[in-house]
This record gives structure tokens, C-alpha cells and sequence, in this order.
């Protein structure tokens, strides 16, 4: 299973690629992977952004902030 800082280096790499419009990427393991259209790349982009969300919510991780004020009575 990927860590998380491997996850989002295989994201970037996945947006590098379609992006440029290649369509192999070599993954954190060395692995070799050719995607035969837009619409693989984009379900692979899909499910990897699912996996980060997952881990960011397990490590309690928080994209979202809601600023907490008062007026200091």
C-alpha cells in the first residue's frame, strides 16, 4: 500500500502526463504503466484523488477552514 507522499507523487506524475499527452507513467516502484486513452488516465487521476482523500481524512488532515470569530464581548 502507497503512502501518502507516494499517492500524491503518483498524482502529479499522472497530471504531468495527461496534461503532456503521454501515455506512459512510471510509477513510485518503477513500475510502467500505459494508459490507452484520456478517460484511463483520468479514472486512474479519480481513484488516487479518492485514496488521498481517504488518508487525509484518517490522519485527520483538513482541506476546508472555518475561521472561528468574536467580537470579544
Amino acid at each position: 500500500m502507497a503512502t501518502l507522499p507516494q499517492l500524491l507523487s503518483m498524482r502529479e506524475k499522472l497530471l504531468e502526463a495527461r496534461y503532456s499527452g503521454l501515455r506512459s507513467v512510471r510509477d513510485a516502484n518503477g513500475e510502467e504503466v500505459t494508459y490507452r486513452s484520456n478517460a484511463e488516465l483520468a479514472a486512474a487521476l479519480a481513484a488516487i484523488n479518492r485514496e488521498i482523500a481517504t488518508r487525509e481524512s484518517e490522519l485527520g488532515c483538513s482541506r476546508i477552514v472555518y475561521p472561528h470569530t468574536s467580537k470579544g464581548i
